[in-house]
């Protein structure tokens, strides 16, 4: 059987070489392409596991190709950035990144990073016990959630959401009231030998704040606790 398909986009090819040679060393079957639209193009037509994307890139760059690929595809992303460049590391999580890797970057890390994003589920069966079911919830003021078919709708309009963003609302919807720690959702949702730090954690959750439409002055949905970690509201 072929090992996962990965797509690296890079323009440069020292880079692209480095990282094939790694990657497929690992067993994957790698692509590579050198700007944002041959980038988007090839996600279409491979439909990768993940997607190694760097932010500066020729044509349109790394944010704008991985808000396009969020459209359509559901393929891990992990972003390379510049070490400086923090705003971009946000900026590409907000698009719907899960990961991002700072440059100059080990290639043993960076397969480390890949191997751990391909061990997360991409369901989350056992999640959501404490709602009506474990395949479907009804979180608290409209919100509901379906862990089977891994919707989610606030007021009946549904929400897009990205793997990563569903994934923490699952977890959050386990135990609404509990307060579930920034370690602990990165445990339950990217994995305990993940090797990244926990503000990819407060980045997706304003994320799915945002689709939620919630506030948070004055959350509906999650709640913020301070020092601590997040938590579901609990339906009244």
């Amino acid at each position: 059987m072929p090992g996962p398909t990965i797509l690296v986009v890079d323009d440069e090819p020292t880079i692209t070489d480095l990282v094939r040679g790694y990657l497929e060393r690992e067993g994957y079957s790698v692509h590579t392409a050198i700007d944002g639209p041959s980038a988007v193009a090839a996600v279409r037509d491979l439909a990768p596991d993940v997607v190694i994307l760097d932010v500066m890139l020729p044509g349109f760059d790394g944010v704008e190709a991985c808000r396009q690929i969020r459209s359509f595809s559901d393929a891990y992303v992990l972003m390379l950035t510049a070490r400086s460049e923090e705003i971009d590391r946000v900026v590409g999580l907000s698009v719907g990144a899960d990961d991002y890797l700072t440059k100059p970057f080990s290639p043993r890390e960076l397969v480390a990073r890949v191997k751990a994003l391909l061990r997360r589920p991409r369901t989350l069966p056992t999640v959501g016990e404490a709602a009506s079911s474990t395949e479907h919830g009804v979180g608290p003021a409209g919100l509901a959630v379906d862990i089977a078919r891994r919707t989610a709708s606030v007021d009946g309009r549904r929400v897009s959401l990205t793997t990563t963003e569903f994934e923490i609302l699952a977890v959050l919807s386990r135990d609404p009231g509990v307060v579930v720690s920034r370690q602990a959702l990165l445990d339950a949702v990217w994995g305990f030998d993940f090797v990244g730090d926990d503000h990819l954690v407060d980045v997706h959750v304003a994320n799915l704040r945002r689709k939620l439409g919630d506030d948070v002055d004055a959350p509906r949905f999650i709640e913020t606790v301070r020092g601590a970690g997040y938590r579901m509201v609990e339906t009244t």
